[in-house]
C-alpha cells in the first residue's frame, strides 16, 4: 500500500509562520506569500517571527483551529510543527525556507518555496506522512546513526562549494570511521553490527513506497578503509536520498521498531541535523505522524 492521500478539505482558515532568520527568507517573503494566496482566492494570517518566538507562534496557530498551516523556516521548525499538530491536526505545508530542507524537498522536490506553495494550493492533496523517533528525537525523512554521520560536515562544505574544506572534513571523518561499530536489533530479531545504521521513512524509499507501514533500514558495513571512503563520498553527494544504498557495503531491510547501541556516544544525523544520542537509543515508526498538503507525486530522486 502507498501513502494514503485524500482530497483536500476547503481551506477557509490559513495560518502561516515565517522565521525571519531562516536562510531562504527575506524582508519581502510575507508580501510574496500573501500574493500567492490572493492568486488562489485565499487569505491567510501571516506571522513573521524571530527564532525564539516560533514555539509561541505555533501555539497561537493551533489555537486558531486552521484548516492549513504554512511554515516557511528550517527543518527544525518544520519538525516542531509536525509534532505540535500531529495526525489529527490541520494540513501542514512545510516550505523550503532553511538550509538543507530535508522534509520540504521530500514533499515538494527541488522547487523554491514560492513554486512549492503555489503547486500545493493548486493541485495539492491531503497526504499522511509517516515519521520516526530515535532517542527522543523525531524525524520524517531519515536518521543516520554511526560513523557515516560524521561525513555530514563534509557534505555541507561540498554543498557550499568549499571544496578544500570539504576534503579536509571528509579525511577527518574517514580517519574516525573505524573507531567503533554500532550494534542494532530490529523488532526483537538477532542483534547485528555495522559501521552505521540509517532509518528511512517511506517518502524517500522505493523499497517502502508501496507499503508505508515500515521504515527502510540500511546497514552500512565497509570492510576496508577504501570501502569506508567510497560509501562516505557517495553519502556526501547524495544527501541521504541518492544511490549510495546500492553500494556493496550496504545491506537493506525494514522494521517498525528496534534499538541501536555502542560503547561510545552515538553520532547521528536527524533529518540533516547532527546530534549525539548517548550510548544506546530505541527507535520506532508511526505511519501517520502528520498530514501534509502536497502534490501526489513524490520526490523524484528517491530510490
Amino acid at each position: 500500500m502507498g501513502a494514503k492521500t485524500t482530497k483536500r478539505p476547503p481551506l477557509r482558515r490559513i495560518e502561516a509562520i515565517i522565521n525571519l532568520r531562516a536562510g531562504r527568507c527575506g524582508p519581502a517573503s510575507a508580501q510574496e506569500m500573501s500574493a500567492i494566496f490572493e492568486a488562489q482566492g485565499l487569505t491567510a494570517n501571516i506571522s513573521e517571527v524571530e527564532p525564539a518566538e516560533v514555539g509561541a507562534a505555533l501555539a497561537r496557530a493551533k489555537k486558531a483551529k486552521p484548516d492549513l498551516v504554512v511554515i516557511l523556516a528550517g527543518d527544525g521548525t518544520a519538525r516542531s510543527a509536525a509534532e505540535v499538530f500531529g495526525p489529527r491536526g490541520p494540513l501542514l505545508a512545510p516550505l523550503p525556507g532553511g538550509t538543507m530542507n530535508m522534509l520540504p524537498k521530500a514533499l515538494y522536490g527541488e522547487a523554491i518555496w514560492q513554486d512549492a506553495l503555489a503547486a500545493a494550493l493548486t493541485h495539492g492533496v491531503a497526504r499522511d506522512v509517516g515519521g520516526g523517533t530515535i532517542g527522543g528525537h523525531t524525524f520524517y525523512v531519515a536518521a543516520m546513526v554511526g560513523a557515516t554521520a560524521l561525513f555530514a560536515p563534509a557534505r555541507e562544505a561540498a554543498r557550499e562549494r568549499r571544496l578544500a574544506d570539504a576534503l579536509q572534513k571528509a579525511v577527518n571523518a574517514y580517519r574516525r570511521a573505524f573507531a567503533g561499530r554500532v550494534r542494532f536489533q530490529l523488532e526483537g530479531g538477532v542483534a547485528a553490527k555495522s559501521q552505521s545504521v540509517t532509518l528511512m521513512c517511506p517518502m524517500i524509499s522505493k523499497v517502502m513506497a508501496e507499503d508505508d507501514r515500515w521504515m527502510e533500514i540500511a546497514a552500512i558495513d565497509p570492510h576496508s578503509p577504501a570501502e569506508a571512503l567510497r560509501v562516505g563520498a557517495r553519502v556526501i553527494v547524495s544527501r541521504l536520498v541518492g544511490d549510495w544504498r546500492d553500494d556493496p557495503a550496504v545491506s537493506v531491510g525494514r522494521a517498525r521498531r528496534g534499538k541501536v547501541w555502542a560503547n561510545f556516544a552515538l553520532p547521528a544525523l536527524i533529518d540533516g541535523e547532527p546530534v549525539r544520542l548517548g550510548r544506546s537509543a530505541e527507535f520506532s515508526f508511526n505511519a501517520r505522524a502528520f498530514r501534509a498538503l502536497a502534490p501526489h507525486t513524490e520526490l523524484e530522486e528517491k530510490v
